[in-house]
């Protein structure tokens, strides 16, 4: 993730070229009627939320994209409507999210019937303007002085699109809406994931229904979001007829994140959101937080509550995460010592449930940014509780710090590989597994 929140973005997306989209019409009628609101207003929920269940759209219109694969003419394969729909926050309360749901116009040519990608998307930053939904529309966006933004999955999207599946991509909790972003926070972001398909399902004239086949895919933030939404569907959505999951360079341990990473040019905005997440989130973690962070550190809190991450990235210089504590301490060992802070960061890792399907790991050994260790636990928790794993660990990246490292690099090869797994599960062939012997 470390050079992924960096600029990757504009480098992928300048190879893109801009087009048209389309629209699909309004989704029917639920509990409650969907509301028509003005583009200004769209991310500004109803107040009170109306009463239905978690996926129930509440308001649909057309969206427009602006994708295009690199040396491909003409517009990418897919129609466009963006929806506000109920989810639920780390609490279990309801709350509103935004997504975008692709129409592909290619027939869907894999066994059975087109199958729904449910897409978590990687780092965008915390500002309002870093929603998927208002990036997809436009080309990359840049707001003086030094803030780029650009939605760099457009290339897995492409792809997907490309082979006749219907994708949605949630914003995630606190994107584009009021409230703030928790970034990497492991129920929010699951249940952003696992909702966005139910509302996606509901909309008319798609041809899907409600036990159409689902897929969660998601890599970086997005792979810790699909395994997060792998691990509590059983639970939380057990009417997704969800086939399995694929999960690429996922942050499993947010407070591990941090340490590995510490001194990095990558933590300031890491951290920023990580810890502005945890304070909304876990209102008794404010006043810890206000009492541990020096002025350093809450400048970057501040700096990161409005901005995508290449701006926090570029605004704040690299530094220990001690040099942002009033004790000196790194950040990892004052959050070990706080109770209230162990606690809230706890509750961000990935590996204590257990999935109900097949799932797919794909990561590089020497990832500079999601570290490799936590994930093998993770599949190897996984496997103990009977759960068909393919660990796929990638030994031939080198090393690679910069613009673009080695957690970027990896995301290329899995494309390919991830795609053809999806097309396997949904076709009911047994699912590859190499828990005997993981990497």
């Amino acid at each position: 993730m470390r050079s992924r929140i960096r600029s990757l973005a504009a480098i992928l997306t300048g190879s893109f070229i801009l087009v048209g989209g389309g629209a699909i019409s309004a989704p029917h009628a639920s509990a409650q009627p969907p509301v028509e609101a003005a583009a200004d207003d769209f991310y500004m929920p109803p107040a009170p939320l109306p009463q239905g269940a978690p996926g129930m759209v509440m308001r649909a219109e057309p969206s427009g994209l602006v994708l295009s694969g690199p040396g491909q003419p003409g517009i990418v394969p897919a129609m466009s409507t963006r929806m506000m729909y109920l989810s639920s926050d780390t609490h279990g309360a309801p709350t509103a999210v935004v997504g975008t749901y692709l129409q592909p116009t290619l027939p869907w040519t894999g066994p059975g019937e087109r199958p729904l990608v449910a897409y978590g998307v990687g780092t965008q930053g915390q500002g309002d303007q870093c929603a998927p939904s208002k990036l997809l529309p436009q080309p990359v966006q840049y707001q003086p002085p030094l803030d780029v933004i650009a939605e760099y999955d457009v290339m897995a999207l492409y792809s997907l699109l490309s082979r006749g599946m219907a994708v949605v991509v949630t914003d995630y909790h606190g994107l584009g809406t009021p409230e703030v972003h928790d970034y990497l926070n492991r129920k929010a972001q699951a249940y952003a994931v696992l909702d966005s398909a139910r509302a996606a399902l509901q909309l008319p004239g798609t041809g899907l229904g409600s036990g159409s086949p689902v897929m969660l895919y998601g890599y970086s933030q997005g792979g810790m979001a699909s395994a997060g939404a792998a691990e509590l569907q059983p639970s939380y959505a057990p009417d997704l007829n969800v086939r399995g999951a694929y999960i690429g360079g996922p942050v499993v341990d947010p407070e591990y994140f941090i340490g590995y990473n510490d001194g990095q040019a990558s933590i300031g905005p890491a951290v920023a959101f990580i810890l502005n997440g945890i304070a909304a989130d876990y209102p008794d973690t404010r006043p810890v937080l206000d009492a541990e962070l020096n002025d350093a550190g809450k400048a970057l809190l501040n700096d990161g509550l409005g901005k995508c991450a290449i701006a926090v990235s570029v605004s704040n210089q690299q530094r220990q995460t001690s040099q942002l504590t009033t004790s000196g301490q790194p950040l990892t060992t004052v959050i070990s010592q706080n109770p209230v802070l162990k606690q809230a960061f706890d509750e961000q890792r990935v590996g204590a449930g257990t999935p109900a399907v097949p799932v797919l790991i794909s990561s590089a050994r020497n990832d500079e940014g999601a570290p490799f260790p936590p994930i093998r636990d993770m599949a190897a928790g996984w496997c103990g509780s009977g759960v068909p794993v393919q660990l796929e660990a990638n030994a031939e990246i080198p090393t690679i710090a910069g613009v673009v490292g080695t957690h970027d690099l990896a995301f290329f090869p899995s494309l390919a590989a991830s795609q053809a797994w999806m097309t396997d599960r949904l076709a009911d062939q047994p699912a590859p597994t190499n828990c005997a012997m993981l990497p």
